[in-house]
């Protein structure tokens, strides 16, 4: 079954239950294989705790790492507030080593979700 890597744009204090609801809508039931989102939000605890609700690793990019990633949807909101003109897209494309992005950026309850399929 592929793999997908998920990623994820999200608000400081943003619950678990949030982030699980918005990738469950975007992605349903299918098999998740980390989450992925800015350095910034590695100790967020409601990223912290969905991962362990999702029994999945979390990967954290620099913006300046996100920056470098060719995105079909890139935001100068995010670029102004955040340093790259996308985290969700970007951080999915690279927590997949460079797989494809097959869910783009998808924006539920302020919690945006992308994927990635992990090439094989």
């Amino acid at each position: 079954m592929p793999e997908l890597i998920v990623g994820l744009g999200l608000r400081p204090g943003t619950s678990a239950a949030s982030i699980v609801a918005a990738v469950r809508n975007v992605l349903g039931i299918n098999r998740i294989g980390g989450l992925a989102t800015i350095d910034r939000r590695a100790s967020e605890p409601g990223l912290l705790d969905a991962a362990a609700e999702l029994e999945v690793p979390i990967r954290t990019y620099t913006a300046a790492e996100l920056a470098e990633v060719p995105v079909p949807h890139p935001d100068s909101r995010t670029l102004a507030a955040v340093g790259t003109r996308s985290v969700a897209e970007a951080a999915a494309i690279l927590a997949a080593a460079g797989g494809t992005l097959v869910v783009p950026k998808t924006t539920i309850d302020g919690v945006v979700v992308a994927a990635a399929l992990v090439e094989t």
